[in-house]
């Protein structure tokens, strides 16, 4: 009887185990974490001596309201054969990009093709961030011996993370905190609080309430 006992007790766990289903995670960190992509987006557009050509100004414009360029793109300047740019080429191309709030980054990824002698290159970079795999109910929320969180934990948290941080690229690298902080500057408008005297120390204010015809 005893060893009957033990076999069902075995049996028993091993089918609370598979109803369980997916990958054990005993800790605490969500398995379902977001991933950031990065797509570039080329432009070429036609120089004269060193700036742009007639009218390409305007394409480049075009083409940017068509990306809908907005805060969290990289926007860089390839110019083939030197670092930075062809001269005013690249200011011209930083005052369109200026018109959307965005300044020129220092250096250009690697894209495909070669640049043209005559023309630059406009490289757009932009990053999206997703949680692949979500929701995933593989592993249900019935009791297990391993003490697993659920395959669906984290799905919420870091779905909504992903979709509202506004460059995807803080998810990898985050954001330099200012070194020359002072702490005085913090207290300041909680010492104007505290020293303000309340609004109703004077009393009400007496107002005509009555008149006209």
């Amino acid at each position: 009887m005893r060893n009957l006992s033990k076999a069902g007790l075995l049996a028993l766990a091993a089918t609370l185990s598979a109803c369980a289903g997916g990958p054990s995670n005993p800790g605490m960190s969500s398995l379902n974490q977001p991933v950031v992509s990065r797509t570039d987006y080329v432009f070429d557009v036609r120089t004269e001596g060193d700036r742009l050509a007639y009218g390409e100004e305007a394409r480049l414009t075009d083409w940017f309201e068509t990306l809908g360029v907005g805060y969290g793109d990289r926007i860089s300047v390839d110019s083939g054969n030197s670092y930075g740019g062809a001269g005013v080429a690249r200011a011209e191309i930083a005052e369109v990009a200026g018109r959307h709030g965005l300044l020129l980054a220092d250096r250009a990824p690697v894209t495909a093709g070669h640049v043209a002698p005559g023309s630059v290159r406009v490289v757009l970079s932009r990053m999206t961030a997703h949680v692949p795999g979500c929701p995933n109910w593989d592993r249900g929320s019935t009791g297990d011996f391993e003490g697993s969180t659920m395959s669906n934990y984290g799905c919420a948290v870091n779905q909504n993370t992903a979709v509202m941080v506004a460059s995807p690229e803080d998810l990898i690298r985050g954001q330099q905190g200012a070194r020359t902080g002072d702490p005085r500057t913090a207290a300041r408008a909680i010492g104007a609080y505290r020293n303000a005297e309340p609004t109703g120390s004077d009393g009400l204010a007496e107002i005509e309430t009555t008149g006209g015809n």
